[in-house]
């Protein structure tokens, strides 16, 4: 079992691994998130529609967002 589970965190770098902070997961989805939103054209006409703004500015908002996704990351202490 284990053996594939890091099989699968080599072959697909969105996977993780032991070594992964809980921050820097979060990170990856959120920013996966935001390249599929802006990817995707009917789901970004739809984001533009429900907030009542142009396709070109959600798409120049949610590429802001890719920068810090979910805030500063936090002080890390070294053991």
């Amino acid at each position: 079992m284990n053996s594939q589970l890091e099989h699968l965190q080599a072959k697909y770098v969105g996977t993780g691994h032991a070594g992964l902070h809980r921050y820097e997961g979060t990170v990856n989805i959120q920013r996966d998130s935001y390249a599929s939103y802006i990817g995707h054209y009917p789901i970004l006409s739809y984001f533009a529609l429900a907030e009542n703004e142009s396709i070109g500015r959600e798409r120049y908002k949610f590429m802001q967002r890719m920068l810090l996704p979910c805030g500063p990351p936090p002080e890390r202490v070294d053991d």
